[in-house]
């Protein structure tokens, strides 16, 4: 996204590197039937390659969705002008003016029909007048056709930046039975909304916030978005609010809202044309009625590696499930994601490269996001690092890499913009003062359905690791079995900071309008892996887990205590489900990471295997469950692990299945007072109870968060 422009009406590519392509979306070709483009391209800037320039027709991947084609790369059949040659699949032909395309540019017309297994495509290049370059005919079979249609500037990916020429596109026509075209499949101007409701347990009543989320626009672009609600069957406009112009997000906020019942909402933004016109763009979905006096669903969901984007096994059972909230935990994005590098700084070119990749998420989840509440908060590759360890806020020594050091590796301004697109949409923060570098906090409580949450960030003022010798290479990796993790507890290390202990504090006294709680945040408070990145690739300890800094996590354990609460969280691509320990085993709160929607990097937890010693195994006698001594010497009992396969399949769904991928469902009973725990499998559906990991589903009593156990 960040290597085009809109300049003078026309798609103009910024960059000379290999495979820059744009995608029809609407439009798919079925491999029957006739269809014909035309595309009017020039070159802007030549360059020591010509890559040359024009369509690519049948892109597709094993997964086969409109989405995940657009990401498919060394796939599909080009048919255009490379370095005064017309190319069509395998064949090519000289045309008669190559040197056209630079001066006013030329038109390519490509044309095709199936008949049975069997098509033909036939290339035309013209001059703008109308004269014919040349004509090339390929006869390929039909499945080849099959997929999405881009243009394509530089056909070759291998071409680097630098290296190759820059086109500029118009005027881009297609039609022919051939399409399948659904209009439904737009990505824009909307992307998509995400909103909160909360009861403020004051003068405001219940707030909404809603932000909607639109790409970056050009200078002379409205940069206003109105919010319409309908109520009594009539359409309440609540005004406009400006995009930001670094996060593109729009946020409103409506105080006194009527939570008892629903209420569609329509975002509209109003597109204006160069000729003085304008195109008004509806995105619509329902802000739902406060779920009081009946359980309380909330859908878990963390970790998007882009391997099985977009994600459709998970993304539709969570719609079949129908929960009331959403929470992403984090990692709505890894560096790699949709290809095409990484920029990590100046900050402009760098929000630009973050926000095409976030999309993707966006993309993904935009269903259910629009018409239920969504909490979601950034992780550490959300901001292009490794591991984060913040530090409040302060910069990062860029010199010795991303994973082992404290601070923000990121430009600040960039920094804001992944708490804006992710998080600008939550009820307002407990404390709203920036750290270091003006970084946004967004840590606060929410109570929605007679639950309350606390909505953490578990590493904005966790300290780095650099404050302790783990005697290893890297700082937060205990390699040596010699050493005392123990001593790795040095005083003054901080793990949720000052300010967020003072915010629970609170939190955990405060029972207003609620009767239950959920605690919400980044990753689990122990170190509940053995073995990382590799099936036999054993560690001893991992500082990036929440059990270290182990004083401050003990502290904590015992706040929650109080709370009775149950904490969610992911990160660990690795589910599990733990009852803490602080004093004793068992005497603090229930902990359930969810599975990863998509794992990659994978982790096992196998302390049988290892000679780990445990106690009290539960009933169901799984193997590695019991209670345990961390890795760091924090008291955690294992009920149920969802230990992943190596994964080899080589279709991607079947892949993450075997990387124990899926998502999490917590149902919160205010009246018996239970949490119901499920964990469902990435290929699982919602026809079925039976695709949950071993271990779950598990119910736990209110109590059992303070130790006061039933389960075992």
């Amino acid at each position: 996204m960040e290597d085009w422009r809109v300049v003078d009406g026309a798609a103009e590519v910024q960059t000379s590197g290999g495979d820059r392509n744009v995608h029809l979306i609407t439009h798919r070709l079925t491999g029957e039937g006739r269809f014909r483009m035309s595309v009017r391209c020039r070159r802007v800037e030549a360059g020591e390659r010509d890559g040359g320039v024009g369509f690519r027709i049948g892109i597709r991947n094993r997964i086969d969705d409109h989405r995940s084609n657009c990401f498919a790369r060394g796939v599909g059949v080009d048919a255009g002008l490379v370095d005064g040659r017309l190319v069509l699949g395998r064949a090519s032909a000289a045309a008669a003016d190559g040197d056209a395309v630079a001066a006013a540019g030329i038109v390519l017309v490509l044309e095709g029909r199936t008949e049975g297994r069997d098509g033909e495509l036939s290339l035309t290049a013209r001059t703008v007048s109308g004269t014919e370059l040349g004509n090339l005919t390929h006869n390929i079979s039909a499945a080849e056709i099959k997929g999405n249609v881009a243009i394509v500037s530089n056909f070759d990916r291998e071409i680097a930046k630098g290296e190759g020429a820059r086109y500029r596109f118009s005027e881009w026509t297609v039609d022919g039975d051939a399409f399948e075209v659904n209009e439904d499949r737009r990505f824009g101007p909307t992307l998509w909304s995400m909103y909160s409701l909360s009861d403020s347990r004051g003068d405001e009543g219940f707030v909404v916030k809603l932000t909607a989320l639109l790409p970056p626009l050009g200078a002379d672009d409205d940069r206003r978005v109105e919010l319409l609600t309908e109520q009594d069957g009539e359409w309440r406009s609540h005004g406009f609010a400006e995009l930001d112009p670094d996060a593109w997000t729009a946020t409103f906020r409506l105080s006194n809202w009527n939570e008892g019942v629903s209420a569609p909402f329509r975002l509209v933004y109003r597109e204006q044309h160069t000729d003085g016109g304008e195109t008004e763009h509806e995105w619509r979905g329902t802000i739902r009625a406060d779920p009081t006096g009946r359980p309380l669903r909330l859908a878990g969901l963390t970790c998007q590696n882009d391997y099985s984007f977009p994600y459709a096994p998970v993304a539709d059972h969570v719609l079949a499930r129908d929960p009331d909230l959403l929470f992403f935990s984090g990692d709505q994005l890894y560096e790699n994601h949709g290809g095409y590098g990484l920029i990590r700084e100046p900050a402009e070119p760098a929000i630009l490269n973050y926000l095409r990749k976030y999309y993707m998420f966006g993309w993904a989840f935009r269903e259910a996001m629009r018409d239920r509440p969504t909490l979601c908060i950034p992780d550490d590759h959300d901001v292009f690092q490794g591991n984060i360890w913040g530090e409040s806020g302060k910069p990062m020594d860029t010199g010795r890499g991303t994973s082992s050091l404290g601070g923000y590796r990121e430009p600040a301004r960039m920094v804001n913009v992944v708490h804006r697109t992710n998080a600008s949409h939550h009820p307002d923060p407990f404390d709203p003062a920036p750290v270091e570098q003006d970084i946004s906090v967004y840590y606060g409580d929410m109570v929605y359905g007679g639950v309350g949450f606390a909505i953490l960030a578990d590493r904005q003022f966790k300290s780095g690791p650099e404050h302790v010798d783990t005697g290893s290479g890297r700082a937060d990796h205990v390699l040596d079995p010699e050493l005392d993790t123990a001593a790795l507890d040095a005083p003054g290390l901080a793990l949720l900071g000052e300010r967020q202990e003072k915010f629970l504090e609170q939190w955990a006294d405060d029972w207003r309008g609620h009767t239950m709680k959920v605690l919400l945040s980044q990753t689990v408070f122990a170190g509940v892996a053995t073995h990382h990145g590799g099936h036999d690739d054993y560690l001893i300890a991992d500082l990036d887990c929440g059990g270290w800094p182990q004083t401050p996590r003990n502290r904590l354990i015992r706040i929650l205590r109080k709370a009775k609460c149950v904490h969610v969280c992911g990160d660990q691509h690795l589910p599990s489900l733990v009852q803490y320990g602080a004093d004793a085993q068992r005497d603090g709160c229930w902990a359930f990471c969810t599975p990863a929607i998509s794992a990659g990097y994978p982790r096992w937890w196998r302390p049988d295997e290892i000679g780990t010693p445990h106690r009290n195994r539960p009933r169901h006698g799984l193997p590695h469950t019991g209670e345990f001594r961390d890795p760091l010497g924090n008291r955690a009992y294992v009920y149920a692990i969802g230990n992943p396969e190596i994964g080899t399949a080589r279709d991607p769904y079947e892949r993450a299945h075997q990387k124990s991928s899926g998502f999490g469902l917590v149902t919160v009973d205010t009246e018996a007072k239970t949490y119901r725990v499920e964990a469902f499998r990435f290929q699982s559906t919602a026809d079925s109870d039976d695709g949950q990991f071993p271990g779950w589903p598990v119910t736990l009593h209110q109590d059992e968060n303070a130790g006061d156990n039933r389960v075992g």
